[in-house]
């Protein structure tokens, strides 16, 4: 056991299990050909060492300083390569130019946030494999139609292929958490852009959940549809029930009554 304690207000759960390190690393395939891997959270770097080994070139961001000076310690071969640093609010285009996979286990407080951010770099991103609470993991892969699909589902489903890899127990970790875990996949998709006013799509798929429970015609009141739409079809579904493509079509239909 490495003498760095986990934190709770940064949401560390150090993993323990060299055989889940090596599967999350070997769950890289490369997609999207990029060279480099940063790795969100290392920790102790388990998982890094793993990482170390693949033939990309390692990047580690860390926010928790005992972490950082063990990794400076433990991993000479990462110098250079250790960004101290919390990583929603660095430069990641400066940092990172090109391409780059993102790996890591995620905090479970910020792993919406370490999404959206990641969406924000979807051009230069081609590849994520990451563990996160399974709860959350079932969300962003659930189909339309399903309970557990949401905003987060639509917005990485657009632009990723997601897939579910395997589940991970609590026992494997310092401390455990009080959830199951899971490791997922994203892999970059064909579509450059959305095929509709990008902008406009969030704010429809965004005001459709926030009342997931009405009707899209009452829940997109307060983005004022075009009165020439209220005969639509769409309008009588829920927000769970469109898919990516049908979002892209209503958000056309919207614009369109709005020119």
């Amino acid at each position: 056991m490495s003498s760095v304690r986990p934190k709770k207000h940064l949401g560390q759960h150090f993993l323990k299990d060299l055989n889940i390190a090596k599967s999350i690393a070997d769950g890289l395939t490369g997609h999207g050909g990029y060279d480099i891997v940063v790795e969100i959270g290392p920790g102790t770097g388990v998982l890094t060492q793993f990482l170390l080994q693949n033939k990309q070139e390692t990047s580690v961001i860390e926010i928790d300083r005992e972490s950082v000076a063990y990794l400076k310690q433990h991993y000479p071969q990462l110098e250079g390569r250790i960004i101290e640093g919390d990583f929603l609010k660095l430069n990641m285009e400066e940092l990172f130019p090109g391409k780059f996979g993102v790996v890591g286990n995620f905090p479970y407080n910020i792993s919406s946030q370490i999404f959206f951010k990641i969406l924000d770099l979807k051009q230069q991103v081609p590849e994520v494999v990451c563990m996160i609470q399974k709860e959350v993991a079932d969300r962003l892969i659930s189909p339309p139609g399903n309970k557990a699909y949401g905003i987060l589902s639509v917005f990485l489903q657009a632009y990723y292929e997601l897939e579910y890899l395997f589940t991970v127990p609590p026992n494997v970790f310092n401390p455990p958490p009080k959830v199951n875990s899971a490791v997922i996949r994203l892999k970059r998709n064909e579509r450059a852009a959305l095929d509709c006013d990008e902008v406009l799509f969030r704010r429809v798929v965004k005001a459709g959940f926030q009342m997931r429970r009405k009707t899209l015609r009452n829940a997109l009141k307060p983005i004022n549809l075009p009165e020439e739409l209220s005969g639509e079809k769409v309008l009588d579904q829920r927000a769970e029930t469109l898919s990516v493509d049908q979002y892209v079509e209503l958000t056309n239909l919207i614009s369109s009554c709005q020119k």
